[in-house]
């Protein structure tokens, strides 16, 4: 479970940055909308990693 949490955080926090990356090359509403998927991506990765915390407490 750890190691899956782990592989998830990281692949959430890659994806974070790709799409803040490409979000740069768009303009308008499509920026936004990249943006926003971004911001969604980014919320799924600190719940990941409060999952995370929970299996291995950081003491």
């Amino acid at each position: 479970t750890e190691s899956l949490l782990a592989n998830a955080c990281e692949s959430l926090a890659s994806a974070t940055v790709m799409l803040g990356d490409f979000a740069g090359t768009l303009e308008g509403p499509s920026r936004n909308t990249a943006l926003g998927i971004a911001q969604v991506v980014m919320l799924g990765e600190l719940a990941v990693n409060q999952a995370l915390d929970n299996v291995v407490p950081k003491d």
